[in-house]
């Protein structure tokens, strides 16, 4: 009996140039917006900065759960470099969120002492993986500042640097911190990269603080005594990333989840995925692992 004609195999060249162009595809179907954006909820405002441009909170959430498979979440929106997308293998973004926990004093800031604060938080992180683990994400182990916590009492800002690292990677990820203090919350801006990109990502922070905002009532020195709620943690929580009684530690967990999982071992991660052929189950609609596969010879 005759045997069927082998289908001819894709050249290397033929594969790269399909999945080129389907991660273009998939970051040509991204809208951005610039100029003035009032972000979801209505309590803060944005002013793209120069040299960014902002993805709303439906599409952001499909870069964070899809594209970087990170565990489903939400957040505000996202502000990437404009010369950047999703997919890029140098790719890194602010990540915006808002917590409504409560008016945050900043009566501890000069006290803190940032060493014993780090031995803390890599103590919290032990719990923190078992959570992870059990759940089939990687551990985290947190390396060290990247750049020490400062805080601007006439702005009520607060920005800080940490390196972490996940599972077994050979490259560290960078997460830069940066939180605005409002009446009743915090507002929540998180850029994750690669070290190598920490001087970009300091230099941002300055034209990015002064572009954002709260609306009117809901500044820092709009807070009402006796009327508005007050955070169960001050300046030196909000660094650990504790919530401490009022929500609980799972709730921390996730924070380090929807904030930990992004960056390099996750954008690029999504990526090698599709170079590798390694697939995860998609949350629906295309990924970056959902490219059809080469075929293979038949008998």
């Amino acid at each position: 009996m005759a045997q069927a004609t082998p289908k001819p195999l894709l050249t290397a060249a033929d594969s790269t140039a399909r999945r080129t162009f389907y991660i273009d595809s998939l970051n040509h179907a991204l809208h951005y917006q610039q100029g003035h954006v009032t972000l979801p909820g209505g309590i803060s405002e944005i002013e793209v900065p120069s040299g960014f441009r902002y993805l709303d909170s439906a599409q952001s959430r499909t870069v964070l759960t899809r594209y970087w498979h990170n565990p489903d979440g939400g957040s505000l929106g996202m502000l990437f470099p404009s010369k950047l997308n999703p997919l890029d293998e140098n790719s890194w973004a602010y990540v915006i969120e808002y917590d409504p926990s409560g008016h945050v004093k900043d009566d501890d800031a000069d006290d803190i002492n940032y060493d014993d604060l780090l031995k803390e938080m890599r103590d919290d992180m032990v719990d923190a993986n078992k959570e992870r683990t059990a759940a089939g994400y990687e551990p985290v182990a947190l390396v060290g500042w990247a750049s020490s916590p400062y805080y601007d009492k006439t702005t009520h800002t607060l920005h800080w640097a940490k390196t972490l690292n996940f599972g077994n990677s050979p490259n560290n990820t960078l997460n830069y911190n940066l939180r605005v203090l409002g009446r009743k919350g915090v507002l929540i801006l998180n850029a994750v990269g690669s070290e190598q990109q920490l001087a970009d990502i300091k230099a941002s922070i300055p034209g990015l603080l002064s572009a954002v905002s709260f609306a009117k009532g809901q500044q820092y020195t709009d807070f009402k005594a006796g009327l508005d709620e007050v955070a169960a943690y001050g300046i030196g929580g909000l660094i650990a990333g504790k919530v401490l009684a009022k929500v609980g530690l799972f709730a921390v967990i996730l924070k380090f989840w929807k904030l930990g999982l992004l960056a390099l071992s996750g954008a690029w991660a999504g990526t090698k995925r599709f170079f590798t052929g390694k697939k995860l189950a998609p949350a629906g609609g295309p990924t970056p692992d959902d490219e059809p596969t080469e075929e293979t010879p038949e008998a």
